[in-house]
């Protein structure tokens, strides 16, 4: 007869407040990513992009040396559906920056923090309509009120909030898809900038050579914020893949709203982006989505502790 191993309550509670440092310190980093995106703001997005791959790779890189999991990559490079599926979820992630970073640049960071907001109700929509999850009626409700808070933006402003809803969509497709690469956070990270980074550096040193590119040692300042591109890329991920794995999903699920909280604070008090009447009622609605949509998590963990 065998003993069941348990985790002494020291220990359990020590893991989970180590996952909590690094998920919010990835989730604070994001949310102070627009002040960092608003200093290269005067460089293309594409050339941003191309160096936030090429200087995450190293870094990625060292991670892995140091967790000693290069093993992963080598058979990820012996499985071609490995490699392809991990070149979509790269081209969807890549994407994804480029509107990010340009959003930024051109003053419409608001619209930045309303795609991260809605992109749990769109991943919850696509679980729906793809894999034919059933949705409950408080999450029913949360859709609809969302849906509701985009078709008053659109008919404001003439449009649909393209920045908001392709964020949303990109993120969620990129977080489905991800799933089912058969590697870990930390390796599939460094599988897609690995991938990325061959048309990248082809990129880079094209824009260089035609002398459009950024990176000239007569401009340091430009220099040293195109390096950090990999740091505020790179470690905020890794932050964010290290604390999923020590903490439960409802408490992941709670505390992705703290990045687009803060995005949506700085562009309102120190960015001034217009925030009227019409704005402010989109996102009551779309707060009170989130709302409706937390709940549940948050009654479970109630009942969970309760039950200790």
């Amino acid at each position: 007869m065998t003993e069941t191993a348990t985790v002494p309550p020291a220990a359990g509670e020590e893991e989970s407040l180590r996952g909590f440092f690094f998920a919010f310190s990835a989730y604070f980093l994001w949310g102070l990513l627009p002040f960092f995106m608003k200093a290269v703001g005067h460089i293309p997005a594409a050339e941003v992009v191309a160096h936030r791959v090429v200087w995450s790779v190293p870094i990625a890189g060292l991670v892995l040396l140091i967790l000693r999991r290069t093993g992963d990559i080598r058979r990820a490079f012996s499985s071609p559906r490995t490699l392809l599926m991990a070149a979509l979820t790269a081209a969807i992630i890549s994407a994804n920056w480029g509107i990010y970073v340009w959003a930024i640049a051109a003053d419409r960071a608001l619209e930045t923090a309303l795609g991260y907001y809605i992109n749990p109700l769109v991943s919850i929509a696509m679980a729906a309509v793809l894999l034919r999850e059933k949705l409950s009626a408080m999450q029913v409700v949360a859709v609809g009120l969302a849906a509701a808070a985009v078709l008053l933006l659109t008919v404001n402003a003439g449009g649909l909030p393209w920045v908001s809803l392709v964020l949303a969509l990109c993120f969620a497709t990129y977080g489905f898809l991800r799933k089912t690469l058969p590697v870990g956070p930390s390796q599939g990270f460094f599988l897609e900038v690995l991938i990325l980074s061959v048309p990248a550096l082809a990129y880079i040193a094209w824009l260089e050579w035609t002398g459009q590119g950024h990176f000239r040692f007569s401009e340091p300042m430009d220099v040293w914020l195109l390096l950090g591109c990999g740091p505020v890329t790179a470690v905020p991920l890794l932050f964010f893949a290290f604390g999923a794995k020590l903490l439960r999903y409802s408490t992941i699920g709670i505390m992705q709203y703290i990045a687009p909280t803060l995005i949506f604070l700085i562009a309102v008090f120190v960015f001034k982006e217009p925030f009227g009447g019409v704005r402010a009622f989109a996102f009551a609605l779309i707060w009170s989505a989130l709302v409706i949509y937390t709940w549940p998590m948050l009654r479970a963990r109630r009942r969970l502790k309760a039950d200790r």
